[in-house]
């Protein structure tokens, strides 16, 4: 086995600058190092991997000492292509290594857009038995779906990449999923990925060197800050500056697919008339709100559609249509498409 975090493009101690020297701080006294087994998958994010792994790599060249510690792993000990197209090579195989995911250890898990084709029998065992175990278990971007999988979760707090958010929470109803940046609940670290990681891993930093190594560590990547966990992912860029009276009423869209409200419905909960609702649609979306509605239910289908073994009509019943029929016509007319369920090689449906 090589040594730890001495391979690929993310090396732990890299020398700072000498004017930067002064700047360093000691690692808080009891704070014993940290080291990740960071297990990547085919197709990972390299943001993910990327946004977790560097602000832990400065984090280590600004103190006097090294917290933090992390081997990549695959699950076939040979290099992992990530979605960018490129390879990342590995220090060895997971599965040389699970004897070491007892209570000290933290294993971190980055998948990405083909998530469902790694929830393989091996791969579930290596997860249950790192968790009864008591390891630290992180998953970043759609990763979350893997601990679903294997049955860990249980009926956790956890978030997903948004992407996953509606086919996580209809596939594994038990679970409390939050569109959330991170969210801690046990032994188990769930987070959105992409620069959600980079908010999780100053985290950990200011847990373990205190706020000024997490805001000099901020600074270094030209960040004026970080973000709390509980913070929602972020919205599309045309709802940033729809202000506060647009955003309750998408949220209440969001929360009633299954049983959509009326326009006088949502009115009512939110103090506002029909024709207020409408102007704000209008101006800030440029669209009807029955058509931002409809949207929401339409993109929630096509995740449950490509993403679970949900047949046609429950998928329509979850998305407030009346019919099967009316639901695939109204498919079909906004993607231009036919609903057509995805059967996903290698998944334990």
């Amino acid at each position: 086995m090589n040594a730890p975090h001495n391979h690929s493009i993310f090396e732990a101690g890299t020398p700072i600058p000498e004017k930067q020297a002064a700047h360093r701080s000691p690692r808080p006294v009891g704070k014993a190092a940290v080291e990740f087994l960071v297990l990547v998958l085919p197709g990972f994010s390299q943001l993910s991997l990327g946004s977790l792994i560097e602000p832990l790599r400065l984090s280590n060249a600004l103190t006097r000492d090294t917290p933090f510690t992390w081997r990549i792993v695959s699950l076939d000990g040979e290099p992992v292509e990530c979605a960018s197209g490129f390879f990342v090579s590995v220090a060895g195989s997971l599965f040389e290594v699970e004897k070491s995911l007892g209570p000290k250890a933290s294993l971190v898990l980055c998948a990405g857009e083909n998530v469902e084709n790694c929830a393989t029998a091996a791969l579930r065992g290596v997860l249950r038995r790192a968790w009864r175990a008591g390891a630290q278990i992180y998953a970043l971007g759609t990763a979350t779906w893997l601990l679903a999988d294997a049955a860990v979760l249980l009926d956790a707090r956890c978030t997903i990449h948004w992407s996953r958010l509606a086919a996580l929470s209809e596939k594994y109803a038990s679970l409390a999923v939050d569109d959330v940046l991170f969210v801690r609940d046990g032994p188990i670290v769930t987070c959105a990925g992409g620069l959600a990681a980079f908010d999780l891993a100053v985290d950990l930093i200011q847990q373990m060197g205190g706020p000024e190594l997490a805001r000099s560590v901020c600074q270094h990547v030209t960040a004026d800050r970080w973000r709390d966990g509980a913070s929602c992912q972020p919205m599309p860029f045309a709802l940033r500056g729809a202000g506060k009276r647009l955003m309750p009423i998408i949220r209440l869209m969001e929360t009633h697919i299954e049983e959509p409200l009326s326009l006088e419905d949502i009115s009512r909960r939110v103090s506002l008339s029909r024709r207020q609702i409408e102007r704000l649609f209008e101006k800030h979306l440029s669209r009807t709100p029955w058509r931002h509605y409809l949207a929401l239910r339409l993109t929630k289908a096509r995740q449950l559609v490509e993403l679970t073994d949900m047949p046609i009509t429950e998928v329509a019943v979850a998305c407030g249509f009346v019919s099967p029929t009316h639901f695939s016509r109204t498919f079909r007319d906004y993607f231009g498409a036919l609903p057509r369920l995805r059967n996903v090689p290698g998944t334990k449906r």
